[in-house]
């Protein structure tokens, strides 16, 4: 329960980020270290300790700029979360279509999709993400000019939903297969049930507890593969908040300035080991098998 309380805390902060920064009365876009002597010192460092911790700014300013460190960590969760549901939801979608469909049809259909499957699980994610991020920017902007905010998060999305579907394919690929040869599926057949009806009627509710696991799986895996990429340079950039970018900004910084990376960091923890304990709560609770 602790950790469903954790999720909901970090969702409820990112839609509610721009009343919670209208409240502390800040922005994570205005550079108050540049625009207020006092703030930074000769380096562009702050001046005050542990990174600029006071009342007037609670978890510090960012080295250089002097951007304030609390606001850019809410509209961080807020842009990591948008982009890692999107991407959980396609992914969810298309694993359900084309895994039932593959072990529904079965022959060929299953055959030529369960190859597909394997072809596409050939590639290494991480890699894979950052080759063809700048390839989908290319497609679409001239690369000697600056890839719109907008674009870099679609390109995002569609570059992780497109290697990010297969495991949850493949899985129900297999427990189709098997509830396919059940009782109450061939009694369904008999009655002249259409495979639309039997897939929505029988198959689909022996399904969701995999799928619901899956996608509390998938999710914080999407939100720090979001983040690795922001962090290599080919996701989202300056001055667009988000953890990866906080995570490439700290590392260039933090040995002047550690605290600047403190805060994203244990956030980010937080919220993938909460996330990965809720899959198992709701494993172990729509499937008693599970439970030891």
């Amino acid at each position: 329960m602790i950790s469903a309380y954790v999720v909901i805390f970090f969702f409820l902060i990112a839609l509610l980020a721009p009343v919670i920064a209208w409240l502390y009365g800040k922005n994570p876009y205005t550079t108050y270290g540049l625009d207020r002597p006092g703030l930074l010192n000769e380096f562009y460092y702050p001046i005050k300790p542990n990174g600029g911790i006071d009342g007037e700014f609670w978890f510090g300013l960012q080295p250089q700029l002097g951007r304030d460190v609390f606001t850019q960590l809410l509209y961080g969760i807020r842009t990591s979360l948008l982009i890692a549901v999107a991407v959980t939801l396609l992914c969810t979608l298309t694993g359900i279509l084309v895994g039932v469909t593959a072990g529904y049809m079965g022959g060929k259909t299953d055959y030529f999709l369960g190859r597909f499957i394997d072809l596409l699980l050939a590639f290494p994610a991480q890699l894979s993400f950052v080759a063809f991020t700048p390839v989908v920017y290319s497609l679409f902007v001239n690369p000697e000019k600056e890839t719109p905010t907008y674009l870099r998060v679609i390109t995002l999305i569609l570059v992780q939903w497109a290697l990010g579907w297969m495991g949850l394919a493949r899985l129900l690929r297999g427990q189709v297969l098997s509830l396919r040869e059940r009782e109450f599926v061939e009694a369904a057949k008999v009655t002249g049930a259409s495979p639309w009806r039997i897939i929505r009627k029988e198959l689909l509710p022996n399904l969701w507890t995999p799928i619901l696991v899956q996608s509390t799986l998938m999710l914080p895996t999407f939100v720090t593969a979001e983040a690795g990429l922001s962090f290599l340079g080919v996701g989202l950039v300056e001055p667009t908040p988000d953890w990866g970018r906080m995570f490439a900004t700290g590392a260039r910084h933090y040995q002047n300035d550690i605290t600047y990376m403190f805060f994203p960091g244990v956030a980010m923890v937080i919220f993938v080991v909460a996330f990965n304990l809720l899959g198992d709560s709701v494993r172990d609770a729509f499937d008693p098998k599970t439970k030891r």
